[in-house]
C-alpha cells in the first residue's frame, strides 16, 4: 500500500497546489483558462499521440475492451438517469447527474498516473476509454438534458452540438493519428518528434495543477454568487463572463451530491470489475491487465469539462461542480485502497 501511495501522492500534491495557488490568488483567475487552453490543445494531445504511436495497434482496436467499457458506462447512465427522475429531478440534472457518474477524469490525470502505476500495457485500454466517452458517453448525456425543453427536437439538437464539439475537440485527433501512425509504423522526423515529446512531458504537472485551479475556482464562484444572492445583488459583469465552468446559483449541502459522489468512486469500478469477470468467464478474450486498467480508469475522479458543459447547457452547475471537487478529494483514499485490491 505505501508504494502506491508513493505514486499517486505527487499526482494529487499538484492537484492541491493548483488549489492553492488559485484559492491564495497566487494565480490570477483569469489565467486558468490559458491553462486549460495549453494543455487541451498543446501537451495533452501530443501526449496521446506519443502513446497512440508507441502502442501496438491490436491494443489500440480491442473491440472487446471498447464493447465492455461502453456496456458499463451506458448501464451506468441508464441507472443514474431512472433514479434522479423517479425521484423527480428534471431531465436537463438527471443527465448530467450521470454524466458525472460515468465520465472518469481519464484525460487530464488518468493517463499519466494509470501509466506511472501499470506501464505503458496500460495505454490501449486507456486510450479506447478515453475515444468511446467522448464520442458516446457525452454526447448521449448532452442529448438526455434536452428531453424536458419545450422543442421536440431539443434532443437531436443537442445531440448535435455535441458531434460537432467532439470534431473540433483535438483529442480525438491525436488519438486518430496517433493510431495511424502505430499501424503504419511511422515516426516523425526526430526534431518533430522531440519537440512532440517535450510537450507530452509537460502535459501531467500542468493538467493536474489546472485541475486544482479550476476546483478552487468553482468553489469561490459559486460562493460569492450565493452571497450575492442572499445580499440581492448580481455577479458583476466581468465575473459573470469569466465563469465558463463555475457556478452561477448557489452551492449545494454535501448530502444532496454524496449519492452520486459514491456511485462515481465506487459503484462505477465495481461495476466494471464485475462485467470484466463475466465476460472472461464466459470465454470472451480479455486480458487480467486490461481488465486492472478498466476497473482503475472507473475509479478516477470525475473530469473537470463536465462542469463546462453544465454551465453550458444550463444545468445546476453548483450540484456538478461539488460532486467533482468531492470525488477529487475523496479519490485520494479510495482510489489507492483499491489500487491495492485489484493489484
Amino acid at each position: 500500500m505505501l508504494q502506491i501511495f508513493v505514486v499517486t501522492f505527487p499526482f494529487f500534491a499538484l492537484i492541491g497546489a493548483g488549489y492553492a495557488a488559485a484559492r491564495w490568488r497566487l494565480l490570477r483567475l483569469d489565467a486558468i483558462p490559458g491553462l486549460n487552453a495549453f494543455v487541451l490543445y498543446f501537451a495533452l494531445p501530443c501526449m496521446l499521440y506519443r502513446f497512440g504511436s508507441t502502442t501496438p495497434i491490436d491494443q489500440l482496436l480491442d473491440v472487446n475492451v471498447f464493447v465492455m467499457w461502453g456496456v458499463a458506462a451506458l448501464l451506468l447512465v441508464a441507472l443514474v438517469v431512472h433514479a434522479s427522475v423517479r425521484a423527480g429531478i428534471g431531465w436537463n440534472d438527471a443527465a448530467f447527474g450521470a454524466l458525472v457518474a460515468a465520465f472518469p477524469n481519464t484525460g487530464f490525470m488518468g493517463v499519466p498516473l494509470l501509466l506511472a502505476l501499470l506501464g505503458a500495457e496500460a495505454a490501449g485500454p486507456i486510450i479506447i476509454t478515453i475515444v468511446f466517452d467522448m464520442l458516446v458517453t457525452s454526447s448521449l448525456c448532452i442529448a438526455l438534458s434536452r428531453l424536458d425543453g419545450a422543442d421536440q427536437h431539443g434532443a437531436a439538437k443537442a445531440l448535435r452540438q455535441a458531434l460537432r464539439g467532439v470534431v473540433v475537440n483535438p483529442l480525438p485527433w491525436s488519438i486518430a493519428l496517433g493510431t495511424l501512425a502505430s499501424a503504419a509504423q511511422w515516426r516523425p522526423p526526430a526534431p518533430l518528434w522531440q519537440t512532440v515529446s517535450m510537450l507530452a512531458d509537460a502535459a501531467s504537472p500542468v493538467a493536474l495543477f489546472t485541475i486544482g485551479a479550476v476546483l478552487a475556482r468553482s468553489g469561490m464562484v459559486a460562493r460569492l454568487a450565493a452571497h450575492l444572492a442572499v445580499a440581492g445583488a448580481a455577479a458583476p459583469v466581468a465575473l459573470a463572463a469569466s465563469m465558463p465552468v463555475q457556478s452561477r446559483t448557489a452551492t449545494r449541502p454535501w448530502r444532496a451530491v454524496l449519492p452520486i459522489v459514491f456511485v462515481k468512486l465506487l459503484v462505477h469500478p465495481m461495476l466494471v470489475w464485475l462485467l470484466g469477470r463475466a465476460i472472461i468467464s464466459a470465454g470472451v478474450p480479455l486480458s487480467a491487465s486490461a481488465l486492472v486498467a478498466l476497473v482503475l480508469v472507473a475509479a478516477l475522479p470525475i473530469a473537470s469539462n463536465v462542469s463546462m458543459l453544465a454551465e453550458r447547457f444550463g444545468a445546476d452547475n453548483a450540484r456538478i461542480a461539488r460532486i467533482i471537487l468531492g470525488t477529487t478529494a475523496l479519490a485520494f483514499f479510495t482510489f489507492p485502497v483499491l489500487t491495492r485490491w485489484m493489484r
